[in-house]
């Protein structure tokens, strides 16, 4: 069966100018990415069309993330985000939001992060749904695979499959992902990293919370804790960690699984907070070893390594995009307009990454073959000055990155690039491109 969206080169052309304008503008109004009224029209009509499908949009984004995270170790952050029309209430198909009133919907994605170098690879996969109109009945009178929670199994599950080529896969979540049956179900190829949501019955009769009690402090050190809202600035945290192993006992209410599971235990807790924080407790469950003082640290250091997740969220957001502010009102056209902007977010994240420089290539965002064409276009925008000229190695993702920035409008000077300047700049450089790809072609 021919899959939507794949095989017409008219639908794909214009899924992927679509796609750019997205990044190019920073926004997902299709006024603004259509520019005029025809171009207007004509987005609409590829939102739309029966060719097109989420399941082949984020097909297309996973793709180059694949090869990315070929023989690499590999964290993918899944979480699930909710998008709601509180101000533009006429939507067809929306069903009600986290709140049980507001029309939303709900995203889950998987994005995948290099454990080396810390910066994002790109768009593993989604779901994307919206919940019925009709009360469902309780929670507990449901099968595990009747409920929604029955997406963090999906994750793990997808993780390990689409990135099989890579060389370790670390599958992270916060603790709505603490569920029996996510664990239960991990699929050999990928370990686990879910921070502790239940105070868990162990096999010796104690609790899970209160196991690290009886373990040796392993080490103290200093971490960064990221900002909980848009403005704030990020603290430092001076940690206790203590770490070992339980055998966790399966819930009564549960026959699925092994009556006990052996996972290790990581505990990160701060010591003397500030007046007025609230101090740091991570209880950190995984598959991973977790028998030294640096097997727990770096068991610390992955789990904040989830808060990618949470920038792409603000990119795709408020913050960023403003998906929240589409006017789109058909339910299905618009899960293709979330789906292409949850892929656009995950690029403009890529650039501002690769700002400062570091090992990515180029073929994380553009295909590699376009280098020769892409230092033509970049040695227009260097300058005089020894700050002026591209530092990175010619082919890296940072040199694309500064190349961008400088068609955004970044003088070199003063502050890094944000994610405006990126969006701006892949606006100008993209077409410039294209300009320069369609004349070599006409050239003899």
């Amino acid at each position: 069966m021919e899959r939507r969206g794949v095989g017409d080169p008219r639908v794909e052309a214009r899924g992927v100018a679509l796609f750019e304008r997205m990044v190019s503008t920073g926004s997902v109004v299709l006024r603004t990415l259509g520019e005029t009224r025809a171009g207007e029209v004509a987005a609409q009509r590829w939102l739309s069309s029966p060719r097109v499908s989420v399941e082949s949009i984020l097909e297309a984004a996973g793709a180059r993330t694949l090869a990315a995270c070929a023989r690499r170790r590999v964290l993918v952050a899944q979480d699930t985000t909710e998008i709601n029309f509180e101000r533009w209430a006429r939507r067809k198909g929306l069903g009600p939001g986290g709140n049980g009133k507001t029309p939303g919907f709900f995203i889950h994605p998987l994005v995948a992060v290099d454990i080396e170098d810390e910066a994002v690879v790109g768009l593993a996969g989604a779901q994307i749904w919206t919940r019925a109109a009709e009360p469902v009945s309780s929670r507990k009178s449901r099968a595990v695979d009747e409920k929604e929670s029955r997406r963090w199994s999906w994750g793990s599950k997808a993780a390990a499959e689409r990135l099989a080529g890579a060389a370790q896969v670390v599958v992270a979540c916060d603790q709505e992902g603490d569920i029996w049956t996510h664990f239960a179900r991990r699929p050999e190829a990928a370990e686990l990293l879910v921070r502790a949501r239940h105070d868990r019955q162990l096999a010796n009769g104690g609790a899970l919370g209160a196991a690290p009690a009886a373990w040796a402090e392993l080490t103290r050190y200093e971490i960064t804790i990221a900002p909980r809202k848009i403005g704030e600035t990020p603290r430092k945290a001076r940690v206790a960690v203590r770490a070992g192993q339980v055998l966790v006992r399966r819930p009564e209410s549960l026959s699925e699984g092994p009556p006990e599971l052996g996972l290790g235990l990581v505990e990160a807790r701060e010591i003397d907070p500030p007046a007025g924080c609230e101090p740091v407790l991570w209880r950190l469950l995984t598959t991973l070893e977790v028998q030294s003082a640096e097997q727990a640290v770096e068991v610390v250091r992955l789990y904040r390594l989830r808060w990618r997740i949470e920038e792409v969220f603000r990119t795709l957001k408020t913050d960023g995009l403003g998906l929240e502010q589409s006017q789109v009102q058909q339910v299905e056209h618009l899960f293709r307009l979330a789906a292409l902007a949850l892929a656009a977010a995950v690029r403009i994240l890529q650039l501002v990454d690769a700002r400062d420089g570091g090992p990515r290539p180029m073929s994380d965002v553009l295909d590699q073959s376009l280098t020769a064409a892409v230092a033509v276009i970049g040695r227009t925008r260097e300058g005089a000055t020894e700050r002026q000229k591209n530092p990175h190695p010619e082919g890296s993702l940072a040199w694309l990155s500064w190349i961008v920035a400088r068609y955004g409008g970044w003088n070199a000077y003063y502050k890094p690039p944000g994610p405006k300047t990126m969006a701006q700049g892949w606006e100008r450089f993209s077409a410039i491109l294209t300009g320069y790809l369609i004349a070599a072609e006409k050239l003899p």
